[in-house]
C-alpha cells in the first residue's frame, strides 16, 4: 500500500472512485507477502501488484466488480492445473486477497506520512478501516466495541512490525487485517570509501534509509555517495552515540583503521541493533579484538561482531563485496542459514508466516 499511496491520494483528490486489493494471507511459496496491494480506479487504470503477474487479471476484475457493487470481496488464489497463468499461482502457493473500496482520505494520509502507523481493515461488509499510531486513532470500524479491541491489538503489532489477520475477541465471527507501516530500517555505513558507495546502492535497493559517516570532509560528500539518504561528516563514534537506532538497524564499519574502529565499535556493540559488522583482514580482526577487550568489552559483546564482514562469495570488486556484506546482514536479520537452497530443506522464506498467526 505504501508503494501506491501517492497515486491513490491523487485519485481521491480528483474524486475518482477506486478499489484496493490487498494480500491478507499467504501459504506455501508465494511471490508477495501480506500487505502487498493493487488498486484499480473507475477509469480502468491499475497500480501495484498482488502476485507479480500470476493472478493480476483475475484480481483486476474483482476490483471492477467491487467498484460496481460497493461490496467487499474475499478470494483465494492457488495453483491451477487447468489454467495456471489465468487464475492460479505458478509458484504453487496460495494467496488470499481482500478487495474493498478505497479507505478514507485521513487513513490514506496516515499511510503516506513518515510516522509509524498501523491500519486495521474489517474483512467483511464494506471493509471499513482505521489507522492507529502511538498518539492517535483515525477512523473507525463502525463498531465501538471492535474499535476498543483492535486499537490495542494494532499498537502491539506496530511495535513489532507485524502484519496479518486477527480475530476480534469480542466478535469471534469477525476478522480484521492489521498492517504495520514503520519507518525504513537504517543502514549506517562508517567509512567513506569505494566499498561504501557500492554498499549504499545495495542498501537503498533493499529499502534501507542509508547514512554514510566519516570524519574526513574531503571524502564524506553527497557527490561521492548519491545513493545515500544522508552523508555525515563527524567522528563515527560521536555520531553513533547521538543518532537514533532500533532493533532493525544495521551497522557496517568499513574504515579498518583502529583510531576510528575501536571507539566506534565500543559504542556499536553495546547498542540494541540487528547487526554490527566490520571490514578488515583476519589479522586486522584479531588486533581489533584485542583493542576492544582492552577498552572493556566483554566476550558476549564481542561475539556480536561480524568480522571480517560479509559472506564468502569470493568477492573482489566493491560491488561484489557490497553484495557479500548485504547477503550476510539479510541472513542475520531474517534468520537465514546463508547456505545454497539446494543444501537446505523447509521454507525458503523464513519469516513468511511469522506475521499471520491464523495461517501459520
Amino acid at each position: 500500500m505504501k508503494e501506491i499511496v501517492d497515486r491513490l491520494s491523487a485519485w481521491d483528490r480528483a474524486g475518482i472512485p477506486y478499489a484496493v486489493a490487498t494480500v491478507i494471507a499467504v501459504s506455501g511459496s508465494a511471490p508477495r507477502l501480506p500487505g502487498a496491494a493493487m488498486a484499480v480506479c473507475a477509469d480502468g487504470e491499475a497500480v501495484g501488484s498482488v502476485s507479480g503477474g500470476c493472478v493480476e487479471g483475475a484480481v483486476y476484475e474483482l476490483c471492477r466488480e467491487v467498484l460496481e457493487t460497493g461490496e467487499s470481496k474475499r478470494e483465494s488464489f492457488g495453483y491451477s492445473d487447468i489454467d495456471a497463468f489465468a487464475v492460479g499461482l505458478t509458484c504453487g502457493g496460495v494467496i488470499e486477497v481482500f478487495v474493498r473500496l478505497g479507505p478514507p482520505r485521513a487513513v490514506l494520509a496516515a499511510i503516506a506520512s513518515d510516522a509509524a502507523v498501523a491500519t486495521v481493515t474489517m474483512l467483511s461488509g464494506s471493509g471499513e478501516s482505521l489507522a492507529v499510531s502511538s498518539s492517535a486513532t483515525i477512523g473507525s470500524t463502525g463498531f465501538s466495541d471492535v474499535d476498543a479491541v483492535v486499537v490495542g491489538e494494532a499498537l502491539a503489532m506496530l511495535d513489532s512490525g507485524g502484519t496479518g489477520i486477527r480475530s476480534v475477541r469480542c466478535r469471534p465471527d469477525l476478522d480484521v487485517f492489521v498492517q504495520s507501516y514503520a519507518t525504513a530500517p537504517r543502514l549506517l555505513i562508517f567509512g567513506a570509501i569505494d566499498y561504501a558507495g557500492a554498499l549504499a546502492r545495495v542498501g537503498k535497493f533493499l529499502g534501507y534509509h542509508v547514512t554514510v559517516c566519516d570524519a574526513r570532509p574531503v571524502f564524506a560528500t553527497a557527490a561521492r555517495f548519491p545513493d545515500a539518504d544522508e552523508v555525515v561528516t563527524e567522528w563515527p563514534h560521536s555520531y553513533l552515540a547521538r543518532t537514533a537506532v532500533d532493533a532493525r538497524t544495521v551497522i557496517c564499519v568499513l574504515t579498518h583503521d583502529a583510531k576510528f574502529d575501536v571507539p566506534l565499535l565500543e559504542v556499536a556493540l553495546r547498542l540494541p541493533v540487528a547487526f554490527v559488522g566490520a571490514m578488515g583482514s583476519r589479522r586486522t580482526h584479531d588486533d581489533r579484538a584485542v583493542r576492544l577487550r582492552d577498552v572493556g568489552l566483554t566476550e558476549q559483546e564481542l561475539a556480536r561482531l561480524k568480522s571480517p564482514i560479509g559472506l564468502d562469495l569470493g568477492a573482489r570488486t566493491p560491488e561484489e563485496t557490497a553484495l557479500a556484506i548485504a547477503a550476510e546482514f539479510v541472513a542475520v536479520r531474517r534468520g537465514g542459514s546463508a547456505l545454497p537452497l539446494t543444501r537446505t530443506a523447509g521454507p525458503i522464506h523464513h519469516d513468511g508466516a511469522a506475521g499471520d498467526a491464523k495461517y501459520a
